[in-house]
């Protein structure tokens, strides 16, 4: 098993910065992969981010290239999600999840954690 533990939400005005959390412990040997996704009400889980542990190749969808940024920190067992430019329609539940393909399906990914809430005030 794979735990996955986020932190760092929270509520921002638009325009503003957060950065997001992902501390991964268990048998972190079948989670190469770390994904963001995010799911606001009414709507489906979205891709958001992924980077793969070993290399720090990373993999973004379209939409949040140049405003998010992944990243981690092999030492620490954390994974990060700078969130800069934040808008309204970034309001979602954050979730981080673990995998052995980096893909932007969520079913591609074995390993959730339980979400952080982001809210951006316009």
């Amino acid at each position: 098993q794979v735990q996955l533990v986020e932190s760092g939400g929270g509520l921002v005005q638009a325009g503003g910065s957060l950065t997001l959390s992902c501390a991964r412990s268990g048998r972190t040997f079948s989670s190469r992969i770390m994904g963001w996704f995010r799911q606001a009400p009414g709507k489906e889980r979205e891709f958001v981010a992924a980077i793969t542990w070993s290399s720090g190749n990373t993999n973004y969808a379209d939409s949040m290239k140049g405003r998010f940024t992944i990243s981690r920190d092999n030492a620490k067992n954390t994974v990060y999600l700078q969130m800069n430019y934040l808008k309204p329609e970034d309001t979602a539940v954050y979730y981080c999840a673990a995998g052995s393909l980096s893909t932007d399906v969520p079913g591609d990914y074995a390993y959730w954690g339980q979400g952080t809430q982001v809210t951006v005030s316009s």
